[in-house]
């Protein structure tokens, strides 16, 4: 060993470090930034400046990739994975990369029993970490909560909402209503109320500004209304013509009605 590879030990020796035990609790109570910080602040102490930059430029990716992703993600699927597992998945693959990039600095300075940072200077890097975030969330919300999108969603969905209700009031004491009522119904209220609707949506769809779950949800409204539109049609069909030539073709679009409430429930 150089005198100068004798003194850089020293020097290192001399300096403190975050255990992997430190940063894998920082990083499960404020996620991958205050992990990245520390895992740098390490890096320069073992005179690696490239892999310090790095280390913190990979955090941030990392962070806004896993956030924002959980954004994107429809809520329907997030709701079934358990809450704990997304911080212990990406807790477990920091203590893996800290293992793999630092344990054996790491070993070897605990071997010469220089000093390490306390688990609460960690601990508090990870609430500033979370603080960090949760600033980054709220702002993230502002901004999504001004969206005129969301404006013009609102009012169209309240105008399908007010179509459903008076469509389906049709099915209300159908039983005493005479063959011409029900076409005049037919005609002049519910099939063009689900045509109204099957045109409200289509605009949701090519609206802008709306996020994927809320465009997921416009596609199943979209065959949805379709669905009701044909079955209306159908029944219409059956009283004008007479016959229950379209019994199994009602069923079976009543079927899928279900199957598509279901979806969207």
């Amino acid at each position: 060993m150089t005198t100068t590879t004798i003194q850089d030990a020293r020097a290192i020796n001399e300096q403190k470090l975050y255990s992997v035990k430190a940063i894998g609790g920082a990083t499960f109570l404020g996620g991958p930034l205050g992990a990245g910080y520390m895992i740098s602040e390490n890096f320069k102490v073992l005179h690696a400046p490239e892999k310090a930059r790095t280390a913190l430029i990979l955090a941030i990716i990392f962070t806004l990739v896993l956030f924002g992703g959980l954004f994107i993600i429809p809520e329907h699927i997030i709701d079934r994975v358990p809450k704990q597992l997304i911080p212990i998945a990406y807790t477990a693959i920091i203590y893996g990369i800290v293992e793999w990039k630092q344990g054996d600095a790491l070993k070897l300075h605990k071997e010469n029993d220089a000093p390490f940072y306390s688990g609460w200077r960690a601990a508090g890097i990870g609430l500033i970490s979370l603080a960090v975030l949760l600033i980054g969330i709220f702002a993230y919300v502002l901004i999504e909560s001004n969206n005129p999108a969301y404006d013009i969603y609102d009012t169209k969905i309240e105008i399908f909402s007010i179509n459903e209700s008076e469509s389906l009031a049709f099915y209300e004491g159908i039983q005493s209503k005479n063959d011409a009522t029900i076409l005049q119904e037919l005609n002049t209220l519910v099939i063009p109320k689900w045509e109204e609707n099957v045109t409200i949506v289509e605009n949701l769809i090519s609206l802008e500004g709306l996020p994927s779950d809320i465009q997921d949800q416009n596609k199943a409204l979209l065959e949805y209304s379709e669905l009701r539109l044909q079955n209306f049609i159908l029944i219409k069909k059956t009283i004008l013509e007479d016959t229950d030539k379209y019994n199994a073709e009602i069923n079976r679009v009543n079927n899928k009605i279900e199957s598509v409430l279901n979806d969207l429930n």
